[in-house]
C-alpha cells in the first residue's frame, strides 16, 4: 500500500512539472536528448501557440531534417526568413544546407550568400558556400570563401584538409591556364603554317600563270612568245 501512495505521489508531481512546462521546453529537451520523432510533435505544438517566434521555427526546421522531412524543413525556414531578426543569417545558413544536400546548388549558394550578408562572421555559411561553388565549378571563389573561413576559425579542425584542397584547386587552375596557353600557342603556329602553304601555292599558280600567258580573241588564242629577230 505504501509503495502505491509513494507511485502515486511521484506520478503527480511529475504530472504537474510536465504541465509546467512548456511545450517548446520539451521539445528542446527532446531535440537535445537526439529524440528528433519526439520532439516535432511538442515543436509542432509550440509553433502553434506562437507563430511569430523565430527560435520554433528554427528548431522545427532541423528536426525535420533530422527526419528527412526535407520539404517540411524548407517550408519552415522559408516561412519565418522574412522575419527571423537576429537568427535570419542562421535560418538562411540552414536553407543553404538543405539545397547543398539536395543538389540544388544555385538556390544553397543562393541562402548561404544572405546568410554571409546576414552576419559576414559567420564561418559555417562560408565553408557551405565554399562547397557548393566546388560543386558548381566556381574554383577561384571557393578558394576565397575557404580562406575567409579558415581566417574566421583558425583552430578548424580541417584546417589540413582545406589548405591541401586549396593548394589543389590552385594545381588544377594553374594546369588548366597552361594548357589553355599551348592550346592558343598550338592554334597561332597551325595557322602560321597554313599561311605559308596557302601563300607558298597562290606563288606558284601565279608564276604559271605568267609563264603561259594567252589573249583569248574570239574563238582563238593568241600565245605570246618571246624571240629573237636575227639581221638579214
Amino acid at each position: 500500500m505504501f509503495k502505491k501512495v509513494v507511485l502515486f505521489c511521484f506520478l503527480a508531481v511529475f504530472s504537474v512539472l510536465s504541465y509546467g512546462q512548456s511545450n517548446f521546453s520539451q521539445g528542446q529537451e527532446l531535440f537535445m536528448g537526439n529524440n528528433p520523432a519526439q520532439a516535432v510533435v511538442f515543436l509542432e505544438r509550440a509553433l502553434g501557440e506562437d507563430p511569430a517566434n523565430a527560435l520554433v521555427y528554427l528548431y522545427l526546421g532541423v528536426v525535420y531534417e533530422q527526419l528527412g522531412r526535407m520539404d517540411e524543413a524548407i517550408a519552415v525556414y522559408r516561412r519565418i526568413l522574412p522575419t527571423a531578426g537576429n537568427l535570419s543569417a542562421n535560418v538562411a545558413n540552414n536553407l543553404g544546407n538543405v539545397y547543398f544536400r539536395r543538389g540544388d546548388n544555385t538556390e544553397a549558394e543562393s541562402f548561404y550568400t544572405q546568410a554571409v550578408n546576414f552576419d559576414g562572421n559567420m564561418s559555417v555559411a562560408f565553408l557551405g558556400r565554399a562547397n557548393t561553388r566546388i560543386q558548381a565549378g566556381n574554383l577561384l571563389n571557393a578558394i576565397t570563401d575557404y580562406e575567409r573561413y579558415l581566417m574566421l576559425e583558425p583552430l578548424s579542425s580541417q584546417r589540413g584538409n582545406i589548405e591541401q584542397l586549396i593548394n589543389m584547386i590552385r594545381s588544377e587552375i594553374a594546369a588548366e591556364e597552361m594548357r589553355r596557353v599551348i592550346a592558343v600557342e598550338e592554334e597561332r603556329r597551325l595557322a602560321e603554317e597554313r599561311q605559308k602553304l596557302l601563300d607558298a601555292v597562290a606563288a606558284s599558280l601565279q608564276s604559271a600563270a605568267e609563264a603561259g600567258q594567252t589573249i583569248s580573241v574570239g574563238s582563238e588564242n593568241i600565245e605570246l612568245y618571246d624571240w629573237e629577230i636575227e639581221p638579214e
